[in-house]
């Protein structure tokens, strides 16, 4: 199927291109394909999924983003709009438990959607808590309903929406850090780690982004934690099968250089190869800050210049290992899909990521163990595992080089898993693979190597995010975790719920139309 060039505008569909196959791409893309537009959707990796993409080494899956999922409605809401039904397409484990936080005193807390285990759990840490925790509950509804329902399912892109909300921001104390509000309500500093934690997945400092994010204690209690059977990879081939039956192209293996832009409007893309694909609307599921600064380069801009997109936060970096275990599906059977492995500090640790862009001796990790669930990640009787450590970005002044500190850090990494939680590691390592800010800099060409793109704090969030309809452009809209909701999954499939309240449906066929397809 090739992307036709020749017809007539009277005579052709209309076109949509987006660039950037991961999930906000492709969630933009079908919603797209579900208003009439022939979508192509063009992404330089090998597979689709983005970040959510993944890496077959040595009969080991490795999963390289996201690991789980919070909001399957989200999902099932896609699906619909497409007349699609999602759970017939991809299968969704429930998780039970969720995750267990492991401290070096040895004291561990495990999370579980049943309220009177989680009420134990806190019970057991800390008695004196456990009024605080459901009021910290109740408090992480009220900004779910506010924050998730209402903000995160519209457009954000006028300064009266803003205006508007700024009264229920101020009710719910947004200005409010997400740590300061679970300090409030809890005094145990275990239980105020695992109510407050929550915000490095999607790219924020707990100690400073709003504290709107708590919502995230919600999300879990209210729709659970599932794992995607296949991981997230299996998601992101479903989209792009529905896309296709759609219509429309996934074309993998291809980067876009430049958006054009004709007559005061965006009319197409040209790719690294120099090939021009003329579209009536362009979707950027790039970085925003990539999509301004980079494809956008020959454009005058009024609002997101370089100059201002070097001011913006960006999240922290990511330092990931991959790594596949032979013989051990029998072995450490307390370890489960998902653990947090804490270490000595967090808001000193979150300082040195965030503020002083130091790599600190000491980590924190998140492990994931896919293997315990999904027999499909790796060869019978041995396991594949995915370690995350939050680090700096490459935009500080005594900015990492990673080149030299890569695997001495990997060997740190090593020696606490060995240490805390899988003891005789180096003995059955198979497969390896590291992923740095680097990585991500070169691979999903995120600025300065930002594991999550711009960083979600107050003045940083909705309105004051890069729009969803672009402001420099018109005909380009903008997809992913850099425009509004944001990141994480929940938000960036959220990114295309918005876009398509913004984008027109597409004209309808006409006969001449129709005759030349």
């Amino acid at each position: 199927m090739r992307w036709e060039q020749n017809m007539s505008d009277s005579a052709a569909p209309q076109r949509a291109i987006v660039i950037g196959a991961g999930l906000g791409g492709l969630a933009s893309a079908m919603r797209l394909g579900a208003k009439g537009y022939s979508v192509c959707v063009i992404d330089k990796l090998d597979l689709p999924g983005g970040r959510g993409s993944s890496i077959t080494q040595g009969g080991h899956r490795f999963d390289l983003g996201p690991t789980i999922v919070t909001v399957p409605q989200g999902l099932r809401d896609l699906w619909a709009a497409c007349g699609r039904d999602f759970d017939r397409d991809v299968t969704l484990k429930p998780m039970d438990p969720f995750y267990e936080i492991r401290w070096e005193d040895g004291s561990t807390f495990t999370m579980r959607q049943d309220e009177a285990a989680m009420e134990a759990e806190v019970k057991r840490l800390s008695p004196s808590d456990v009024k605080g925790y459901h009021k910290f509950l109740n408090d992480s509804e009220d900004r779910y309903w506010f924050g998730y329902e209402n903000l995160g399912r519209r457009p954000m892109n006028e300064l009266w929406e803003l205006i508007k909300v700024l009264p229920r921001f101020a009710w719910l104390r947004a200005d409010r850090s997400v740590y300061a509000h679970a300090a409030r309500r809890v005094r145990d500093p275990r239980l105020r780690f695992a109510l407050s934690f929550h915000p490095l997945f999607i790219g924020g400092d707990p100690f400073r982004v709003t504290s709107m994010y708590i919502l995230v204690s919600h999300l879990e209690k209210a729709f659970g934690v599932h794992y995607a059977m296949g991981g997230v990879q299996a998601i992101a081939k479903a989209m792009a099968q529905v896309i296709r039956d759609q219509g429309g192209m996934v074309r993998m293996g291809e980067e876009v250089d430049e958006i054009l832009v004709e007559h005061g409007r965006a009319a197409g893309v040209r790719l690294v190869g120099g090939e021009r694909l003329d579209a009536d609307i362009v979707v950027s599921n790039a970085d925003a800050g990539h999509t301004y600064t980079r494809l956008l380069r020959n454009r005058t801009r009024k609002r997101w210049t370089d100059a201002k997109l070097k001011r913006q936060r960006w999240s922290m970096g990511l330092f990931v290992w991959y790594f596949g275990t032979r013989g051990t599906k029998d072995m450490w059977r307390d370890v489960g899909h998902h653990t947090i492995v804490v270490g000595p500090r967090y808001r000193e640790h979150i300082q040195d990521i965030f503020i002083k862009g130091r790599l600190a001796d000491d980590m924190s990790l998140y492990v994931h163990r896919p293997s315990v669930t999904d027999p499909s990640v790796a060869p019978d009787g041995d396991d594949t595992f995915y370690v995350l450590s939050p680090v700096p970005h490459l935009g500080h002044d005594n900015g990492v080089d990673w080149t030299v500190e890569a695997e001495p850090y990997r060997q740190k990494m090593l020696a606490m898993l060995e240490n805390r939680l899988l003891p005789g590691l180096s003995q059955h390592l198979s497969e390896s693979l590291v992923f740095t800010p680097d990585t991500f800099r070169d691979r999903y060409l995120s600025p300065l190597g930002a594991g999550f793109s711009i960083e979600p704090r107050i003045l940083q969030s909705a309105y004051f995010r890069p729009h969803n309809i672009s402001e420099e452009v018109p005909g380009l809209f903008l997809a992913g975790a850099g425009t509004h909701p944001g990141a994480g999954v929940p938000g960036v499939i959220g990114t295309a719920e918005v876009l398509a309240q913004l984008v027109p449906d597409a004209a309808p066929a006409t006969p001449l139309r129709m005759a030349a397809e």
